[in-house]
């Protein structure tokens, strides 16, 4: 099971009321939301293996560099000008400081939590997919890991509709149902479709539903393309001209929409753990933030005769 744990920490913050704060009076919703969500996943999805996938860079120059406009609209308006540190995500004032918080409290406990520099979490991701050899349940609020979904390997995306006790499970038989794709088609039809919530224009005036029925005809974004300079191809005459002007866009939009899967990831071990790594520092967290029965039902769940 892996976690796009940014994804889930920010329902968390969101899904539990701000009044649930540590003895100093800081509110620690998410973390405590987190917790419950991770307990309620192992006892419900029983995972041997579990990751919490981390955003070391949550917007990627590399991606920025061949689309501009890749989460602009995200960077916090606080950030200074010209500053050397990279830019820095709006967040709601209370969630940033428990970040590290969970960071620590996930690194007691024992849960594995990997990032790489440079990338999101999406492509930890799809690095830790591409390399397993068996299935693999991927938990994310993010439409744009749909395109990890391979029904042959057992890859599928649990999707949390509320909470994470209620959860759409997203394989490739719902995308073609939902959108007449399968995993790898669903990254070109969101390409296509744009995604102003990570500020990808995508092709102006091709809209989901026309996306899908080029790509039911022309098989993929290449076939598409090929079409557009096929004076014979069926595409209208105003299908071939926004192609034809968005052509720039649509040339390096696959690097930045397709999640990598080469990504150099640390070693690490994904057994979910039976005991808490580091028993003294949890415990010393679990006094100053007020983590109490949020952190107790998953260690119990956690514990080998609790699974």
């Amino acid at each position: 099971m892996l976690l796009d744990t940014a994804s889930l920490y920010f329902r968390a913050y969101f899904g539990v009321p701000e009044s649930v704060r540590a003895p100093d009076g800081t509110p620690v919703n998410a973390v405590r939301g987190l917790l419950d969500f991770i307990a309620r996943l192992v006892q419900d999805h029983q995972p041997d293996d579990l990751v919490a996938c981390m955003d070391f860079d949550w917007r990627p120059q590399w991606r920025v560099d061949l689309i501009p406009s890749y989460k602009a609209h995200r960077v916090a308006e606080e950030a200074p000008a010209g500053s050397p540190e990279p830019d820095a995500e709006e967040v709601p004032d209370t969630l940033s400081p428990q970040v590290p918080v969970i960071e620590e409290v996930l690194d007691a406990i024992g849960i594995a939590r990997v990032g790489a520099a440079g990338y999101e979490a999406d492509d930890v991701i799809g690095t830790l997919t591409a390399r397993a050899t068996g299935p693999v349940d991927i938990v994310t609020g993010d439409r744009d890991l749909f395109q990890l979904a391979d029904d042959g390997r057992g890859i599928r995306i649990l999707y949390p509709l509320k909470g994470v006790g209620t959860l759409r499970t997203t394989d490739e038989a719902l995308l073609r149902e939902k959108y007449g794709v399968d995993g790898r088609g669903y990254a070109d039809l969101a390409l296509l479709r744009g995604d102003p919530s990570d500020g990808l224009p995508g092709v102006p005036g091709i809209g989901e539903k026309t996306a899908a029925k080029l790509l039911a005809t022309y098989g993929d974004l290449a076939g598409i393309m090929a079409a557009v300079d096929d004076p014979a191809s069926k595409l209208t005459p105003s299908q071939r001209k926004r192609l034809t002007e968005a052509r720039p866009y649509v040339e390096v939009a696959p690097k930045v929409v397709r999640v990598a899967t080469d990504v150099p990831v640390p070693d690490f071990d994904a057994a979910l753990p039976g005991e808490p790594a580091d028993p003294e520092r949890l415990e010393a967290l679990a006094e100053q933030w007020g983590l109490g029965g949020s952190l107790q039902r998953l260690l119990a769940t956690l514990r080998p005769a609790g699974r």
